[in-house]
């Protein structure tokens, strides 16, 4: 199985594409395929049949997903995209900012 750097709940910066810019937290990360949906990023237009749920149908918006290539990690310490290193520190493996070199 692939190991991927982007983590749910991690906040993460678009690098490229038409959101490029766009700030936000990782909902959920789809391995297989190598996507992330980012909260309140990369909205989308889906036409909906009226359900038990939704009654009324109509047009909906929700988040699409994003490949991991186009985001980075924000480091919580100085706001800025950082890359995701891994190490062992005190006999457990953790994950930590390359530019502060803070545990993530």
């Amino acid at each position: 199985m692939k190991k991927l750097k982007i983590k749910t709940g991690d906040t993460v910066r678009i690098v490229a594409g038409d959101h490029k810019g766009t700030e936000g937290k990782v909902m959920s990360v789809d391995l297989e395929k190598n996507k992330a949906i980012i909260e309140g990023a990369n909205m989308v237009s889906k036409h909906q049949k009226p359900s038990a749920q939704n009654p009324q149908g109509g047009i909906v918006k929700k988040e699409a997903p994003i490949h991991i290539s186009n985001l980075a990690l924000i480091d919580a310490k100085s706001g800025e995209t950082t890359r995701v290193g891994y190490e062992v520190r005190d006999g457990k493996k953790v994950r930590f900012s390359k530019k502060s070199n803070e545990v993530i």
